[in-house]
């Protein structure tokens, strides 16, 4: 049996099950949803190593992923898909956790390991987040045709995005039952309870206009039941989300020629909850609550966007001089008049 392992342990792909089975979800306790992204790298990068190895994904040796090759399907991630530095970082870092927990079990990789650790990170420039103004996102709202089934539901699922900041991950899993509506307005505020990263649960206050439309949503459903549903009646997922918000961009920017210049996702209108409950005068540290962020330097950036909260600042600050009176030689003269009595 020992014999038998040893001779698995040269392939990749005995490895790379392990590490998404046993290690991420067990011994990790990673979400899902970390698990499906590094799932995701894998997905992509197999097939580009087993093309340059020429050999089967099946057949791919731990030794065929050779820090070259790996190297040439990063610069693929950025040419050839167009990603940013930031994304074929993340990459990278899951690579080096792979190759990491590879060294770690067998003792015969370290060498491999030491050397894909070898390839650097690159260094990535500050960018400024996008997000909607106020009349923007209005715009998104009332987009959606409330006429109909689908444009109700839409309209809701983006008054919910806006309400809470939510990823649209979280928004994909959250069941009925995550939804708290008050049975009076006398009581407490209607809330959502939301696991967002690292399986961390939030909760997040929903408004009054928000909780009404949920509540009729909700009408006679299973507790169990996904919140949201797609055309078909099923759970709706991360990228159906994408799809609904960025088909509304298309209708938007018919109205709005500004929508152009930005690209909007689920994501945009997250940092738009963020601006808006700065631009409120939220303290950032319940936006960092209410985002669901673990470190209140990731919710700064949101204190660097707001170009119109800068010039407010600076002319709160600005230094007036004061203009002195603009004097007239002649003004309140009493001997002009003996002047002009005597100008010949």
């Amino acid at each position: 049996m020992k014999a038998m392992d040893e001779d698995k342990s040269k392939y990749a792909g005995y490895w790379i099950r392990r590490f998404l089975e046993e290690y991420l979800v067990t011994v990790r306790n990673f979400s899902i949803n970390t698990r499906d992204s590094y799932r995701d790298m894998f997905r992509l990068m197999l097939p580009h190593i087993s093309e340059k190895a020429n050999t089967s994904i099946d057949l791919l040796l731990i030794q065929d992923m050779t820090p070259h090759r790996i190297q040439s399907f990063l610069s693929g991630v950025e040419e050839i898909r167009n990603c940013c530095v930031k994304t074929r970082n993340l990459r990278l870092s899951a690579i080096y956790a792979f190759a990491k927990y590879v060294a770690l079990d067998c003792p015969e990789h370290v060498e491999w390991c030491r050397n894909v650790h070898k390839i650097p990170l690159k260094k990535s420039g500050q960018s400024l987040i996008t997000y909607l103004e106020k009349e923007e996102m209005d715009a998104f709202l009332e987009a959606p045709d409330r006429n109909t089934k689908q444009g109700w539901r839409d309209y809701i699922l983006m008054l919910f995005l806006y309400n809470t900041g939510a990823r649209a991950d979280e928004v994909a899993s959250l069941t009925v039952n995550d939804i708290l509506i008050p049975t009076s307005k006398n009581k407490e505020m209607a809330m959502v309870t939301i696991k967002g990263k690292g399986s961390k649960m939030r909760r997040c206050p929903l408004w009054n206009k928000t909780a009404e439309e949920l509540k009729i949503l909700i009408r006679n459903r299973e507790m169990s039941d996904a919140l949201f549903l797609n055309r078909l009646g099923q759970p709706i997922t991360r990228f159906g989300i994408y799809e609904m918000v960025t088909r509304y961009a298309k209708v938007v920017e018919q109205r709005l020629p500004s929508i152009k210049n930005k690209r909007v996702s689920p994501h945009t209108i997250r940092h738009t909850t963020a601006t808006h409950l700065l631009q409120a005068g939220v303290d950032i540290n319940t936006i960092r609550a209410w985002l669901g962020h673990e470190s209140i330097n990731t919710t700064n950036i949101y204190a660097e966007v707001n170009m119109k909260m800068k010039v407010e600042a600076l002319k709160c600050c600005e230094i007036v001089e004061e203009k002195p009176e603009k004097r007239i030689p002649w003004k309140n003269d009493e001997k002009l008049m003996d002047f002009l009595d005597n100008l010949k």
